[in-house]
C-alpha cells in the first residue's frame, strides 16, 4: 500500500510517517519493487534458527516416547520430562537441546503433558483380551436370551481430606480455602448398568464376606429379572458364603469375575472417579458437615441423572460393553 501511494505521487517520508514506521523502511520496499515487482513485497514467515534435528530424527524421538517408559532406556524415573528427553537425545544422537527447544519439539510432534493411568505389572493382557472378545460377549448373549440385566459393581473409600482441585488466585500469594479439620472417611458400594440403572449403599467399617452378602440381599430386593453381576476378585466377592447365597437364589443372580488387576474394564470405577473429582475435592465440607451425608447426597444426584450414568460407558476402556 505504501509503494502504491508513492507511485500515485505522495512523498515517501509522508507515507511512512502515516504508518508510524521507521523512515528508512519504505526505501527498501521501493528498491525491491523496482527490481522484482510487487511480488517482492509479499510477507514471508520468518524461518528462525534451523532445527538441530532432521525430520527422520524427530520421528525417532516420537517413537522413543509414545507408548514407552524412560526406564526402558536406563533412566530411574518412570515419567517423561523435558530433562529426560533432552538427556536421551544427547545420549543417543549426540545433540544438545535446551529445555525450551525440547518443549517446541514435543509440540511439533503433537505430544502433550498428560496424567498417566496406573497399570499393574501383574496384569495379564491375554486374559483381558479374552474377557473382551470371548467371555463378556458370551455373558451378554446369555443375558439377552434369559432377559437378564447386567450390572457392574465396585466399592470405594472416600476421605474428607483428599487433595483439593485447582482454583484462581492472585499470583505470588497462596490461596486458602476454609474446610473442616476433622478427618472423616466413608465407604460406599454401587452397581451400574448400560441402560442407566444405578444402585448404591454407604457404609462404615471394612468390607467382608458377611457384609457383601447383606449388600447383595439389598441389591436383589424387589428385582423381577435375573441379574448378571460383574465384580472384581476382592476376597469378599469370592468367599464361600457368597457363593452359597448366590446358589440359594436358584439362577436369579450370577456373579462373573473380571480379570485380575484390570479395574479399567469396570465402568463403575468411573462413578468413583466422578465422585472424587467433583465431590469434596471441589466442594470442601462445611463446618460440622458429615462426609457420609455429603456422599449420600452426591450418589443420589448421580442416580437421578440417567445421562450421566450412561456416559460412564463412553470411556474407550469399556467400549467393549456396548460394541
Amino acid at each position: 500500500m505504501a509503494c502504491r501511494r508513492v507511485r500515485e505521487g505522495e512523498r515517501p517520508s509522508d507515507v511512512i510517517a502515516s504508518y508510524g514506521l521507521c523512515r528508512t523502511s519504505i526505501y527498501r520496499w521501493l528498491r525491491a519493487e523496482r527490481k522484482h515487482g510487487e511480488q517482492a513485497l509479499q510477507s514471508t514467515k520468518g524461518t528462525g534458527r534451523p532445527s538441530k534435528l532432521t525430520d527422520k530424527q524427530k520421528k525417532q524421538v516420537r517413537r522413543w516416547i509414545c507408548g514407552k517408559d524412560p526406564r526402558q532406556y536406563g533412566f530411574d524415573f518412570g515419567l517423561w520430562t523435558r530433562q529426560v528427553i533432552a538427556a536421551l537425545i544427547k545420549e543417543r544422537m549426540g545433540i544438545d537441546l535446551g529445555l525450551t527447544a525440547v518443549g517446541r519439539l514435543l509440540a511439533e510432534l503433537n505430544i502433550t503433558p498428560q496424567k498417566p493411568l496406573r497399570r499393574a505389572y501383574e496384569r495379564d493382557p491375554e486374559a483381558i483380551k479374552k474377557w473382551k472378545t470371548e467371555t463378556y460377549p458370551e455373558i451378554r448373549t446369555r443375558a439377552w436370551e434369559r432377559g437378564a440385566d447386567i450390572f457392574f459393581l465396585d466399592e470405594a473409600g472416600i476421605r474428607s481430606d483428599c487433595a483439593l482441585g485447582r482454583t484462581w488466585g492472585e499470583k505470588g500469594r497462596k490461596t486458602i480455602v476454609q474446610t473442616s479439620g476433622q478427618r472423616q472417611s466413608a465407604n460406599a458400594i454401587s452397581a451400574v448398568n448400560v441402560q442407566g440403572a444405578f444402585w448404591y449403599n454407604v457404609y462404615t467399617g471394612r468390607l467382608n464376606a458377611t457384609t457383601f452378602v447383606t449388600f447383595l440381599q439389598q441389591f436383589m430386593r424387589g428385582r423381577r429379572r435375573p441379574v448378571y453381576l460383574v465384580v472384581d476378585r476382592h476376597p469378599a466377592h469370592i468367599a464361600h458364603c457368597v457363593a452359597n447365597y448366590v446358589q440359594s437364589l436358584e439362577g436369579r443372580l450370577e456373579l462373573h469375575f473380571l480379570p485380575g488387576y484390570a479395574p479399567d474394564l469396570n465402568p463403575d470405577e468411573f462413578v468413583w472417579n466422578y465422585i472424587r473429582t467433583t465431590g469434596v475435592s471441589k466442594k470442601p465440607l462445611r463446618k460440622n458437615e458429615s462426609l457420609r451425608s455429603r456422599l449420600e447426597t452426591d450418589l443420589a444426584a448421580i442416580k437421578r441423572d440417567r445421562g450421566l450414568i450412561c456416559s460412564f460407558f463412553d470411556a474407550p476402556t469399556v467400549a467393549y460393553i456396548v460394541d
